[in-house]
């Protein structure tokens, strides 16, 4: 695991745009955090790391928001609402084996469906160092994981 202080919007952006090259189809992400945490501002960072230019925005009422047109397709998902916190019915299965980037926001209310390899960040407000001031922590689930975390981050040592 591996933690970063960031003090802006552009500076939680950024990471998302750093981890986007090193990402493939069937990838999965899991953002945890509370609201207003980053989770949204992250995910645009990647998307544009991506090469989509669609206003990302958050798919709380939505569920799903899929955009299109960049390397990879980017499936962002928002866990948060379902009736009986199962993602049957929104075929995760289909997203997970599927050709684009998955992220999950509020991922565990479906940690039962998530597949081993997974990249987990999570987000970590502190109002008293500042209103943008965030604590993201990097935790991969899997050796692939664990390599795209080392590139993003080849100072930090275990």
């Amino acid at each position: 695991m591996v933690k970063v202080n960031v003090e802006s919007p552009d500076e939680t952006k950024q990471y998302g745009e750093q981890l986007a090259p090193l990402l493939k189809a069937k990838d999965v992400i899991l953002l945890d955090g509370d609201l207003g945490a980053g989770k949204t501002t992250f995910t645009k960072g990647l998307a544009k790391g991506l090469g989509i230019k669609r206003n990302i925005k958050s798919p709380t009422f939505t569920i799903i928001r899929e955009y299109q047109g960049g390397r990879l397709p980017l499936y962002h998902m928002d866990i948060y609402r379902l009736d009986d916190g199962s993602g049957d019915e929104l075929g995760l299965e289909e997203y997970f084996n599927g050709d684009g980037v998955n992220v999950i926001e509020w991922s565990e209310f479906i940690a039962d469906e998530l597949p081993d390899d997974y990249l987990k960040i999570v987000f970590r407000r502190d109002d008293e160092k500042g209103e943008d001031f965030r604590t993201i922590s990097f935790e991969p689930s899997g050796k692939r994981f664990e390599d795209i975390v080392k590139q993003i981050f080849p100072q930090v040592e275990k």
